[in-house]
């Protein structure tokens, strides 16, 4: 059987970033969340917000290696960054007043990877 592989120069890109940053900086959370983010599109993450409001409380810090998307709702406000978000999520984060960032903006606050969550 064939290795698939990902031919989006923005992931392979990120990818690369993480792991750099994962050695450099000696943050573990760094690699997993590239590793999740190696998988095939059938195997990476999707998150519903509603799994966010449940395992998050008021101003956490929170990755999805993989896509937010706009089922639920969420009644606090965090910081969440993915590798993407369906419009719908990210109007409902802004109603909540939560931030949405992207991966690598998480990266350059927080090089470290200090007090951040990893929803699956």
């Amino acid at each position: 059987m064939r290795e698939t592989k990902t031919t989006n120069p923005e992931l392979i890109h990120l990818i690369r970033l993480l792991k750099k940053e994962s050695r450099e900086k000696q943050a573990g959370i760094w690699l997993d969340v590239a590793d999740h983010l190696a998988k095939t599109r059938s195997q990476r993450i999707s998150v519903n917000l509603s799994r966010i409001n449940r395992n998050t409380k008021r101003s956490d810090i929170v990755v999805v290696p993989g896509k937010i998307l706009g089922s639920g709702s969420i009644n606090h406000a965090v910081t969440v960054a993915s590798f993407g978000a369906s419009e719908k999520a990210k109007a409902k984060l802004v109603a909540a007043k939560a931030k949405y960032l992207s991966i690598p903006e998480l990266l350059e606050k927080n090089p470290t990877g200090a007090n951040i969550k990893i929803i699956r």
